[in-house]
């Protein structure tokens, strides 16, 4: 009897070693399983299998590479030309332009006379009835000093001034941004003060002109660079006709000054 107990006792044993061993067994192998070089060997293809197929994009050819940056370049030329267009119209777009500032002339003040420096003032405005074309109101002053040379008064140097009253057209021809480049037509009358400085002896006596109203006439072609889009300043090589005495002087001098825009058409 005690033989068979101990018989029992040993399969007993023995079934619980082996269903113990076979559950580790178990556990090894799904460890082997899930371990990151296992996974690796998984992932790796067959070799020989054929690879798995992915979605790429057409290629380009240049003609359509060369159509795409030609668009491009259209899109930024006419973003930038709509840019520039709309500060010329910012710029430009004024009703009224005012202008003032001085100048020099070179001026014969009589027929046997040498020509002298005068120095002037200039002050107009312009309405623009057209995008560039205005009419111009403007008004001059002139200041100079006569050489007489000898003669028996005791003058030499007599103070002169003549004045012009002018009115024409001022046409744009060119108008950047920064730049604007006019030509002005004007014709009106001056005149001429020569015996200020004489002493109260009259001008003809010296040689000089004899005080009086004249017609006279200008050609400019005003320079104007902006500062911004209301004000510039302006530089105006000017030719002036005048027809002092029984003769006419074609002057050339310049004017330098500054322009104020304001007011909408």
């Amino acid at each position: 009897m005690e033989a068979f107990e101990w018989m029992g006792r040993f399969g007993r044993s023995v079934r619980k070693v082996g269903f113990l061993s076979f559950s580790l067994f178990l556990i090894a192998g799904y460890s082997a399983i899930s371990s990151p070089a296992a996974e690796a060997q998984v992932a790796q293809p067959v070799a020989g299998a054929p690879a798995p197929a992915t979605q790429t994009p057409p290629a380009q050819t240049a003609e359509e590479r060369a159509r795409i940056l030609r668009e491009a370049q259209a899109r930024i030329a006419a973003r930038r030309q709509a840019r520039l267009q709309q500060t010329i119209r910012e710029t430009y777009g004024s009703k009224f332009e005012g202008y003032f500032g001085g100048g020099y002339l070179r001026f014969k003040p009589g027929a046997t006379k040498q020509k002298i420096n005068e120095a002037d003032w200039n002050i107009g405005v312009t309405d623009y009835v057209l995008p560039r074309l205005g009419i111009t109101a403007d008004l001059r002053g002139y200041y100079g000093t006569a050489y007489i040379g000898n003669n028996p008064y005791g003058v030499f140097l007599p103070a002169i001034s003549q004045y012009s009253f002018l009115f024409g057209p001022q046409y744009r021809v060119y108008a950047k941004p920064k730049w604007a480049f006019s030509v002005q037509g004007l014709a009106g009358f001056g005149h001429g003060n020569f015996d200020t400085g004489t002493g109260g002896l009259p001008a003809s006596y010296l040689g000089l002109y004899g005080n009086g109203t004249a017609f006279s006439a200008s050609l400019s072609a005003p320079f104007d660079y902006n500062l911004s889009p209301g004000l510039a300043l302006r530089v105006a090589p000017t030719y002036l006709f005048t027809a002092y005495g029984s003769s006419t002087q074609n002057n050339l001098g310049f004017n330098a000054g500054v322009v104020y825009r304001w007011g909408k058409r």
